[in-house]
């Protein structure tokens, strides 16, 4: 039977219920120590122009991304972290048509694509100014050559999407998911959430984004050496491991 761990992602039926069933009994988070860094994260009297995120920071040890497998996956959480995700379709005229009647979604077709003439600097520009591209399965395999392999070096690579699943519900997947992945160092950040949620939801966020990369490391618990949580403009509180200086 597979591993999760050596699944790219939750995203089917049977890696997610896995997960979860795991979930509990992996955990070694003290509970009161997470829920009073969360208190002390959303006490504040300031209020910004903006929502703030609320990020995981993760320090891994006994973890050599030269020589050990880098992890790749995502889990889709209970509660959306990232309501404000700036997100574009690459569609037909199917999903075109249904993207605009879905709030802010900005849309691209083919032709729009082409009159790029692929120039790198401009569809630069454009792609970076979403988060998450998602783009017709059939249009997909058109990408290199009306783009060229621009999109795949800046990390912008659409989502594929298809007629048989809602456009809708697949762009609240796409919101309420955190992508895991090692890359060259040892300290990754998250967005697991935002001040506008209440301290449960973060918790809930917060313990099952844990827990599921806890589930990618080889070692588990042993590899992972601190965690800490903190908003965009806040201090950082810790959740597990030895303090920072």
């Amino acid at each position: 039977q597979m591993c999760i761990r050596d699944r790219v992602s939750t995203q089917s039926t049977w890696g997610l219920q896995s997960f979860q069933g795991k979930e509990k009994r992996m955990s070694k988070l003290n509970m009161d120590v997470l829920k009073e860094s969360i208190k002390k994260m959303m006490t504040t009297d300031k209020k910004r122009g903006f929502l703030e995120t609320v990020e995981l920071q993760v320090l891994l040890k006994d973890y050599d991304p030269q020589k050990d497998k880098r992890f790749m996956g995502s889990v889709k959480l209970p509660n959306v972290p990232r309501p404000k995700l700036r997100i574009c379709v690459i569609g037909d005229a199917a999903h075109l048509e249904e993207a605009k009647k879905i709030q802010g979604i900005e849309t691209k077709d083919v032709d729009g694509l082409k009159a790029f003439n692929k120039v790198k600097k401009d569809i630069k520009k454009w792609a970076k100014k979403f988060h998450v591209l998602l783009c017709t399965d059939t249009i997909v395999k058109q990408l290199t050559k009306l783009l060229g392999p621009i999109l795949n070096k800046i990390n912008r690579f659409p989502i594929a999407i298809t007629h048989n699943e809602s456009l809708e519900k697949k762009i609240d997947e796409v919101k309420s998911s955190v992508k895991f992945q090692l890359k060259k160092v040892l300290c990754m950040g998250f967005a697991v959430g935002n001040v506008e949620m209440t301290e449960e939801q973060l918790r809930q966020n917060i313990t099952m984004s844990i827990n599921f990369l806890v589930s990618l490391l080889k070692k588990g618990w042993q590899n992972i050496k601190t965690l800490h949580v903190k908003r965009t403009m806040g201090a950082v509180q810790r959740v597990y491991g030895q303090i920072l200086n």
